[in-house]
């Protein structure tokens, strides 16, 4: 198992590389600068800041330079956030991402595996039904569509005891309290439950009917034991694979979540970064996004070898 782990930790260096040289490359060859939308800015001050961030380098040169800032841990500085690193914006915005994504996806998980376990023993009943309903609500309403029609429930529609309106906070942080974060939570988990429902019924629809299932039935074993001891771990390997698509989901997802809510996390940096075309910042939300994407695949693929000793031979 070492050797896999070390192995496939390898492979994700060219991974990396690969995605920061492409995107390094697209952003550098499309059309404008990061200072062209300033407004009254004389020729020579548009030189110094050129001069200061080395973007009248040749860009090979640029590229190297940047590489070896990234080497020593460092993102470089923002074009647009003035005396700020990008070290620094992602070290203020990254906690509020997983304060939110952080606990959505265990939630989303949990409630997920379960309901798409209740749903395919009790097939076709209530259960079922409103499984398949939650999970088709979830796939066609977008983020984008299903957030404001949270806060309209919850912050607008609904009153306290006292008659004040709306039972939570219609955005903002509020310094994290839990208050703020429980519709962000909330809409990112119904996106993701509803996924990991339909995938887990499916899955576990297919384990019971297999061979060793209706073996373990007829030796007479409660319906729980069979679902518990010996259908579990394989139904489980399909929702494995999705979980490394999921934590990325969960990553795009937020651009539009952390919008919604007005939260100060990475989505609303990517936002900003790509409106004021900020290269470095851009760059280094490219490279946090990559990093946890290889690190999610390899757990994912950790977690197969898991639940399925042949798979990592």
């Amino acid at each position: 198992m070492l050797a896999y782990t070390l192995r496939r930790a390898l492979w994700a260096i060219p991974t990396v590389l690969a995605v920061i040289t492409i995107c390094y490359l697209l952003l550098h060859l499309t059309p404008g600068g990061p200072f062209d939308s300033e407004k009254g800015l004389s020729a020579a001050a548009q030189a110094n800041l050129e001069a200061k961030y080395h973007l009248r380098e040749s860009l090979w040169r640029q590229y190297l330079l940047y590489l070896s800032s990234l080497a020593r841990g460092d993102l470089g500085p923002s074009f647009r956030y003035v005396d700020w690193s990008v070290n620094d914006l992602v070290a203020k915005a990254l906690p509020v991402s997983l304060r939110v994504g952080g606990a959505s996806i265990p939630l989303a998980l949990a409630l997920g595996v379960a309901l798409g376990v209740i749903a395919a023993v009790r097939r076709n009943g209530v259960i079922d039904r409103m499984v398949m309903l939650l999970g088709n609500v979830g796939n066609v309403l977008p983020p984008f569509v299903l957030g404001p029609l949270l806060v309209w429930v919850f912050a607008i529609l609904l009153k306290t005891s006292g008659g004040a309106r709306g039972w939570l906070p219609a955005g903002g942080w509020g310094d994290g309290d839990w208050r703020y974060r429980v519709l962000p939570i909330a809409l990112l988990t119904v996106i993701n439950l509803s996924t990991i429902a339909r995938v887990m019924r499916a899955s576990m629809i297919e384990v019971l009917s297999s061979n060793f299932i209706l073996t373990a039935r007829a030796k007479g074993l409660p319906t729980r034991r069979i679902v518990v001891r010996h259908a579990l771990k394989p139904a489980l390997l399909p929702v494995v694979s999705l979980l490394g698509a999921v934590a990325i989901s969960s990553i795009t997802a937020a651009v539009v979540t952390e919008s919604v809510f007005s939260l100060p996390g990475l989505g609303q940096l990517i936002v900003n970064a790509a409106t004021n075309r900020d290269y470095t910042l851009m760059l280094g939300l490219v490279i946090l996004t990559t990093v946890a994407a290889v690190l999610f695949n390899l757990l994912v693929d950790l977690a197969y070898a898991v639940l399925d000793p042949r798979i990592r031979y």
